[in-house]
Formats: structure tokens, C-alpha cells, sequence
């Protein structure tokens, strides 16, 4: 299901994240939120032991890929975590202090112009519902319209669509559906 909207700014308060794709969902943005919009400031966070991060330098991908494995993602090689990094368009991440390790995660891929997919939305159950989810959320969309990125998708289960909806993402406005190739299927052929 292919999800669109438009965001306005402010953004709503928090809701809780727990797990990420199978859903198709985008946005079509056509105003722009700026750092004073946030739901929670860089400083709050930073006075909670929290860091935001930008760029994969500090990220150790072992813990990385231990907070996919806790929200029911399957476990992935660090190697080719490293490469889909490497050619990831935007990233944001949250460093929990006190254990150095990344406890909120999101990216974005596209074409740099017109398009976005927002992927591997992750948010360690330990830390969910205090608004990390949100706050990575609002600053990887903001990232994305500062490129001047209007169209932003993502993919995610049905079951978490409440949290990205006050964010700006609608279901099938015109009817849209997504589609994905799927390698079982022409398994299934053969």
C-alpha cells in the first residue's frame, strides 16, 4: 500500500514506535519544519544522555545490528550493513551515553532531487516511547526537505502506521499501491 500526504508544521507530540516494513508509506511535502519545530530539542535530548548522530563514523554496526534483531528484524552481515550505509543518502542515529551504543536508527535512500525512501526505522524496545522514534523521524524528514526532497516514502507494518501518520504520512490518497519484486515468486515458477 503506497501511503501520501502532506506535512505541516508544527509537528503533534510523541507516539510510541515498535517495528518498521511492509507497508508502503510516502509523504509529499509542501512545507518545510524547522529545528524549532521539533518535538524534542537537540539540547533535551543531550540533557537525557543522548547524542545525535549523522554520519556512520561512531556507529558500530554489531550494535547497530543488535537493535534490528530486538525489534524482530533479521540478523544481518556487518559487511553489507557497512555498504547499504555507505550508499545511504541520510542517516540519523541516537547514541545512548552511558553504554555508547546506538539506541534509535533511521535512513534515507533516493535520487538526491525528487525522491525518498525512508528505511530500517529502529527504536531499541528499552528505549521505546520517550520519543526518540519522533525525534529521529523529524530530523531525518527535515534533512530530506533541506535537500529540497518532496516526495518521501517508506515502508512499514500496518501496526505502526499511528505513529507515522502525526507526522505526515497518509494511506493510498489516489489509490497508489506499491509493489515489490518479490525472488519467491519466480522461485515458485521454476
Amino acid at each position: 500500500m503506497l501511503l501520501r500526504g502532506i506535512i505541516s508544521s508544527p509537528l503533534p507530540s510523541s507516539l510510541r514506535l515498535k517495528t518498521h516494513k511492509n507497508l508502503t508509506v510516502s509523504a509529499q511535502i509542501k512545507t518545510q519544519p524547522t529545528s524549532n519545530n521539533y518535538s524534542i530539542s537537540d539540547q533535551a535530548l543531550e540533557s537525557r544522555g543522548f547524542i545525535l548522530r549523522r554520519t556512520i563514523d561512531e556507529l558500530n554496526l554489531d550494535h547497530l545490528n543488535s537493535v534490528f534483531v530486538a525489534v524482530g528484524f533479521p540478523k544481518r552481515d556487518p559487511q553489507k550493513i557497512r555498504v547499504a550505509l555507505e550508499n545511504t543518502d541520510s542517516l540519523l542515529w541516537v547514541e545512548y551515553t552511558k553504554t555508547s551504543k546506538p539506541v534509535a536508527f533511521a535512513r534515507a535512500t533516493g535520487d538526491g532531487v525528487f525522491n525518498a525512501i525512508i528505511w530500517d526505522v529502529v527504536v531499541d524496545p528499552s528505549f521505546q516511547g520517550i520519543g526518540l522514534g519522533k525525534a529521529v523521524m523529524e530530523r531525518l524528514i527535515h534533512q530530506l526537505l533541506l535537500k529540497g526532497i518532496c516526495n518521501i516514502a517508506l515502508y512499514s507494518e500496518p501496526r505502526v502506521l499511528g505513529f507515522y501518520r502525526p507526522l505526515g504520512f497518509v494511506a493510498d490518497p489516489d489509490g497508489i499501491r506499491g509493489m515489490v519484486y518479490s525472488t519467491r515468486k519466480q522461485k515458485q515458477k521454476k
